[in-house]
């Protein structure tokens, strides 16, 4: 017996209840991003509890260790519960968890607050992934998680303006963000429990080309195994490659401001300012690149041209930190190219690993993702516990070149990744295939 809550499918929605299906789980994921924001608190984080900067690193990189751990957990326990089972009451407990932080008086009370609130939202955010995947067939895909991307992305902006505005109303108290995190979602939450849905299990490893062209996967009546992912050598290139790809989008996301002032001597309202052209233009590609690369049903080359145009905008940008003469102008469009190129290369590595994956076996989707989810909060351990020791025995400039080295080595994973290099020519479907079998 399923929870009330849970709206099971039986036959594949088609048309406007896809796209709002699909709008729930990207509102889930950027409800989750938001929910665990904290930046914009921080000078005053750390000035009410008498904690310097590196305790709070500590703080931030255990959290993000047992967020790690829960996208682990939370990959395998959405494969075999389902989607909307886990996400639905787990987003209710993250706005508790919310509430929660306006009880932190002591950087003790503060780890063990960010532990639990990272754990539960780390296994509440591995459904959303899965759920775009079962949501948008390959020819829509990639534009698809071009969307789920903009949840982490336009957190930073929400979670900024928000405050923005309101801590002035609320005299500067950090704990004012908290109570609205958990009061907005709540209501979020609420919005998305009455108008999502979840596939049944047995529609939910067949669908995988079109809303309404379904094709039988083998071997599908024995239970999944996760050798059937992991013994595959592309899906080896895509953990490896990700990961090495993952080294300069997590610097840029959490040091970019950081970055610019040290090496450059600019103020921070200049680097506040390029890393908005590189948000706002990475946000745009994302998109754009999805839509093309699903009509032309190409992956990898969108990949790889993005990918090496990052890595000349990264090597401009790596020489360019030891001068200081650069002018704002320069920096925004330099800043704005390589925050293209990366979106450029980001949202149809997303569709090319997610039919990677199903290729392997449909029905371990939320695993696949758990596994990227667990890499993600991994490389940004990394950014909060390595990169400021690393720039501190040596500067931004060498940081930037050992970042732009891991970049490099992402082209050669792109190679064994599945997938055409070149449009197929079109031709006529089977006259058979027009409806998902029941």
């Amino acid at each position: 017996m399923r929870p009330s809550y849970v709206r099971e499918l039986d036959e594949y929605p088609t048309g406007a209840r896809r796209m709002k299906i699909l709008t729930m789980a990207v509102l889930a994921i950027l409800i989750g991003s938001y929910e665990g924001q904290i930046a914009p608190v921080v000078p005053l984080l750390l000035k009410d509890l008498h904690m310097s900067l590196e305790t709070y690193g500590t703080v931030s990189g255990v959290a993000a260790v047992a967020g790690a751990i829960a996208s682990i957990v939370g990959g395998r326990l959405t494969d075999r519960l389902g989607r909307v089972r886990l996400l639905i009451p787990l987003m209710a407990l993250t706005a508790v968890c919310c509430f929660a932080m306006t009880l932190v008086h002591s950087p003790r009370d503060l780890l063990i607050a960010r532990i639990v609130l990272a754990f539960v939202d780390g296994v509440a955010m591995a459904s959303t992934a899965p759920l775009i995947r079962d949501f948008s067939p390959r020819l829509g895909r990639a534009q698809a998680f071009g969307f789920w991307t903009w949840g982490p992305v336009g957190a930073n902006f929400l979670a900024a303006a928000v405050a923005g505005w309101t801590l002035p109303i609320f005299n500067d108290s950090w704990r004012s963000q908290f109570v609205i995190m958990g009061c907005f979602s709540l209501v979020i939450s609420v919005v998305i429990a009455l108008n999502i849905a979840d596939l049944s299990p047995e529609l939910r490893a067949r669908i995988q080309l079109t809303e309404r062209a379904a094709t039988e996967v083998a071997g599908l009546r024995q239970a999944p195994k996760l050798r059937s992912l992991f013994a595959r050598r592309n899906i080896w290139a895509h953990v490896v490659g990700i990961s090495l790809w993952l080294v300069l989008y997590i610097t840029l996301s959490l040091f970019g401001q950081t970055m610019l002032v040290d090496a450059l001597g600019i103020s921070s309202a200049e680097a506040s300012t390029i890393m908005a052209a590189f948000w706002s233009l990475n946000l745009i590609t994302l998109i754009v690149t999805g839509r093309v690369s699903d009509r032309t049903q190409l992956r990898k080359p969108f990949s790889l041209g993005g990918t090496i145009a990052a890595v000349i905008v990264t090597a401009y940008l790596a020489v360019s930190l030891g001068q200081e003469n650069m002018s704002t102008g320069t920096l925004m469009v330099t800043g704005a190219l390589l925050g293209g190129s990366l979106g450029v290369a980001y949202a149809p590595w997303m569709a090319n690993y997610s039919e990677d994956a199903e290729d392997a076996d449909p029905r371990l989707q939320g695993t696949a993702w758990g596994l990227f989810g667990f890499l993600s909060k991994g490389i940004a351990v990394v950014g909060l516990l390595i990169i400021p020791r690393v720039v501190g025995a040596t500067n931004w400039q060498t940081w930037l070149f050992v970042a732009l080295g891991c970049l490099v080595l992402f082209i050669p994973a792109i190679l064994l990744f599945n997938g055409p290099w070149r449009r197929a020519a079109r031709a006529p479907l089977p006259s058979a295939v027009g409806e998902v079998k029941g």
